[in-house]
């Protein structure tokens, strides 16, 4: 140290402790670069030539392999800042400014500290004093120059990097399914295992056009993905666990799959906190898009048609979202309805009528975002009706030859998916004949090591013994589905296109998928007396249609006009039981889609305004039992006996039996003192017998 440096430094700063800061930017330039690290631990001894003592002298070396351009991770650099602004610190010691420091706000925040301390700070040219201008400009000044250099070098690096991402020959780590060649040209997985199962993945998107429904589909088929492990003692190794949405998601937007070399498809951006976020790049912002650079699983074709599937079925791409995957429900038109008045989405919301989930399409987005009154709320099950009707009509019958092919297609899949299961059989047997080979190869006498060898043979046995299994039940599954249900199925439904959409056993799903084939979007626009309807046909045809207002639910739940005019007819003749009974017989319902009751015949009666069986029959002139008593000088009750007996002809008018009486006419039944009724009866009967001979003889 020169002359100059020893008298900076003062007792004031040899009572507290020297600070030595040691650090390299990356963990390879720690492993590497160790001359630099051994440079930095020696500027102990200049310390020491200064007058510290060795127990004075702290070493802080716990950022080796940190950058140096941001505070924010550099456990080491806070702890040093704090000991220099609690006053502890005499002199702060880096070989250089950079190591310190590479961000002027973080190397000025230093010096500021350094000054208001009184603290030192020493580097391989020099000892400094912040508090000294001519100092404080100089340090100043290599901070500057240290944050430049990081720039100069930063760009330099990106350039290159940019130069060869332009060729194409960038090394950017592979994703699942490729390898490096020795060349350095990228190509397919030669493993047939993991191939089958990447190309497993897109067939099954391409025929069900969800991202979901494949990882649905391999959980399944119980069949794994294979993951390629990048970090620790098994990097570069193959393991296989189930499909991830985020997984599939992943591999569908990533174009090296369509055989591109793409850069800059993502920008790394810092947030105040120090910390990176990833942002995703429009396609027309990417620096580098090369196609066919290499062989890959699909074409760029079907890749942008997987991107366009994919954007429509997000949920969350902005106010002008026109579609969404299909879902289970019955809402045939879900996610193709515009609102015909202000040109929004319209969703849906279903309500149970008899046991069925009924449709109902709602435009309601003004009323979610600013609490306006629902746009339009229209039931849907007339729509839904009227456009599967207009389908029918516009396809014609599926041939034959279609329901073969598509058993075909449906045993080709099953057999590529039995081939992935069987390849993973192949490889459980492969891990555990190697087990194998690893336990006998070890001295019977290393128990240790002997035991731990043969626990992982039996492991991996235990996994062939598990894949096996699932390969030969899935295996029998298939073929019977197949076999039995699937082709006898297809060659009954296939015939005709009409048989296929009416069928119960087509899911709602599919319905919906065969839809979006054939439709663009369908427009709804309530008017005062009907409901219009404009439907887009993909490739620009278009048709509307007038449809008559859906009724309300209590207007769907009257009965029929000719159900009412029956049971009209009917009071005319019975009572309520017998109307129910007949109704019934006829296979009738009311309007609530119910059995009749009497309780149901009466509520029917009062609601429509139909005059009751009471009112017909008083109105025929009938009486009543008090009245048809008072007539014939009796008791009500007699008049009730002789009704059950015959001698008065009554007619029930209610469940009850409950009767209203004929008049008596000219020979009415009166008292007769010590004759039965029983007699009465059978003479009123033999009389009433011989008025009708006499008359047919006359």
């Amino acid at each position: 140290m020169t002359h100059d440096a020893h008298q900076k430094v003062k007792a004031s700063h040899l009572k507290r402790t020297a600070y030595l800061y040691v650090r390299q930017s990356t963990l390879r330039q720690v492993l590497e670069n160790t001359e630099s690290t051994q440079r930095q631990y020696a500027l102990k001894q200049h310390a020491v030539s200064l007058g510290w003592p060795l127990d004075r002298i702290v070493v802080i070396d716990t950022d080796l392999g940190q950058s140096g351009a941001s505070a924010a991770d550099r456990e080491g650099f806070k702890r040093l800042v704090t000991e220099v602004s609690l006053g502890r610190a005499g002199i702060v010691l880096g070989l250089e400014v950079s190591r310190l420091a590479r961000n002027s706000m973080d190397w000025h925040r230093l010096l500021e500290i350094c000054a208001l301390s009184d603290t030192l700070i020493l580097d391989e040219d020099g000892v400094y004093d912040p508090a000294h201008f001519n100092d404080r400009l100089l340090l100043g000044l290599k901070g500057t120059m240290s944050e430049a250099e990081l720039h100069v070098l930063r760009a330099r690096l990106q350039g290159g990097i940019r130069n060869k991402a332009r060729r194409g020959e960038l090394f950017i780590r592979p994703p699942m399914g490729f390898v490096y060649a020795t060349e350095g040209k990228m190509e397919i997985d030669p493993d047939q295992q993991v191939q089958q199962a990447v190309r497993l993945l897109f067939e099954t998107f391409r025929r069900t056009g969800s991202a979901m429904a494949v990882v649905k589909y391999f959980a399944d088929q119980e069949l794994k993905f294979p993951r390629r492990v990048h970090t620790g003692p098994s990097q570069g190794e193959v393991t296989w666990a189930g499909l991830e949405h985020s997984r599939v998601l992943r591999i569908l937007h990533n174009p090296r799959y369509a055989g591109a070399f793409v850069y800059g498809r993502t920008h790394m951006r810092k947030t105040l906190d120090g910390d990176y976020v990833v942002q995703h790049v429009p396609r027309e912002e990417w620096e580098v898009l090369i196609r066919q650079a290499h062989a890959g699983y699909i074409d760029w074709d079907e890749y942008e048609q997987n991107q366009r599937r994919l954007h429509d079925n997000c949920q969350a791409y902005g106010a002008d979202r026109r579609r969404s995957p299909p879902r289970e429900g019955p809402a045939l038109l879900q996610g193709l309805l515009i609102c015909g008045r202000c040109g929004k989405r319209m969703t849906v919301r279903y309500h149970s009528r008899r046991g069925h989930l009924v449709p109902d399409y709602v435009c309601q987005r003004e009323g979610i975002e600013h609490g306006e009154p629902v746009c339009q709320h229209i039931p849907g099950a007339a729509i839904d009706e009227k456009v599967g009707e207009l389908l029918v009509e516009a396809l014609t019958p599926v041939t034959i030859d279609v329901a073969l092919a598509v058993q075909g297609e449906l045993q080709t899949r099953l057999e590529e998916a039995d081939r992935l299961r069987q390849q993973q059989v192949e490889r459980a047997r492969y891990e555990a004949e190697l087990a194998r080979r690893r336990y006998l190869r070890v001295d019977p006498d290393n128990r240790l090591v002997a035991d731990s060898l043969e626990a992982d043979w039996n492991s991996k046995l235990k996994l062939v013994a598990e894949a096996q299994e699932s390969c030969d039940r899935q295996r029998s599954e298939d073929r019977k589905h197949v076999d039995e249900q699937q082709r006898a199925a297809i060659l009954a439904l296939s015939t005709a296109f009409p048989q296929l959409w009416c069928d119960p056993a087509t899911p709602d799903r599919e319905r919906k998928r065969m839809v979006r084939l054939l439709l663009e979007d369908v427009t709804l626009v309530r008017e005062d007396h009907h409901l219009a309807v404009h439907i887009r046909f993909k490739g620009g045809a278009q048709r509307s249609e007038q449809l008559p207002l859906p009724q309300r639910s209590w207007e769907q739940r009257q009965t029929k006009p000719d159900v009412v005019a029956t049971i009209d007819r009917l009071l005319d003749h019975h009572p309520y039981p017998e109307i129910a009974a007949k109704l019934n017989e006829e296979g009738l319902h009311s309007g609530e889609g119910l059995p009749f009751t009497a309780r149901i015949v009466a509520r029917i009666q009062r609601s429509y305004g139909l005059a009751s069986r009471y009112d017909r029959l008083r109105k025929a002139g009938m009486l009543t039992v008090e009245e048809i008593a008072k007539v014939l000088g009796v008791h009500p009750q007699r008049v009730t006996r002789w009704n059950r007996a015959g001698l008065l002809r009554g007619l029930a008018y209610n469940g009850k039996n409950d009767c209203l009486y004929e008049p008596p006419g000219d020979n009415p039944p009166r008292k007769a003192m010590g004759v039965k009724l029983s007699e009465r009866v059978a003479a009123r009967a033999l009389a009433t017998q011989g008025a009708q001979e006499v008359q047919c003889e006359a």
